[in-house]
């Protein structure tokens, strides 16, 4: 079984891809690890890839292509796809690699999100400064104002990534780039949609639900 999973930052990717790759015992491949993998271990798309990335560019379709293709041999009971692809040429160009080799996508799960609510989620997030304790302005607060639950300290930071501009640019931008894949894994009859605002343990149950119908489905 072969699953990719579109969502925006925040959306809950890392926690469901991880759930799935214990639960179906899949082998979880994210595209930073794949490049960090095939330059340590010196392979020639690695070479490629190492070479692209020290002059400051973006490591090219084919070159990525190649190194998922490495990859999946060693995925027995299938794969989640982590950050590829990102736009449609990189679709239609992972699908022919995989018909290649007799595979194919078999789920696309986009975890559906509403943008104002995501940005109020992410960007309310705060930590300790000194033990690293987790808050939220409204989901998670201090018993104490202005003082941690944890330790005491009295300092708080916020990631730059966190601020609601920011999280509303990447939004914006995710958007942008996966809104054509969407018809694309939908004309394949690989896509199915989930509420990806929901509690963690309801979207869990969801993706079950996809991906148990479909066995039916197929069967």
């Amino acid at each position: 079984m072969n699953i990719i999973l579109l969502g925006p930052p925040g959306a809950g990717k890392g926690t469901q891809s991880d759930y799935l790759r214990d639960a179906y015992k899949l082998t979880k491949l994210a595209t930073g690890d794949m490049l960090r993998a095939a330059v340590k271990a010196g392979t020639e798309l690695g070479k490629q890839a190492d070479a692209v990335m020290k002059a400051g560019q973006l490591v090219s379709d084919d070159i990525m292509i190649g190194i998922i293709r490495e990859a999946i041999g060693d995925c027995p009971n299938g794969f989640i796809l982590d950050g590829f692809p990102r736009t449609t040429g990189q679709a239609v160009a992972l699908d022919a690699m995989l018909a290649d080799l007799d595979k194919k996508i078999d789920f696309v799960i986009e975890l559906a999100v509403d943008d104002a609510a995501l940005v109020e989620r992410i960007a309310g997030r705060f930590s300790c400064k000194q033990c690293g304790a987790g808050y939220h302005d409204k989901f998670r607060r201090r018993i104490h104002e202005g003082t941690c639950d944890a330790c005491g300290s009295t300092e708080f930071i916020r990631r730059e990534d966190d601020r609601a501009e920011t999280v509303a640019k990447r939004l914006e931008q995710y958007h942008a780039m996966t809104a054509p894949l969407l018809p694309h894994y939908k004309a394949h009859g690989a896509l199915r949609t989930v509420d990806g605002m929901a509690d963690i343990a309801e979207v869990t149950a969801a993706i079950n639900r996809v991906i148990t119908n479909g066995a039916s489905d197929a069967a």
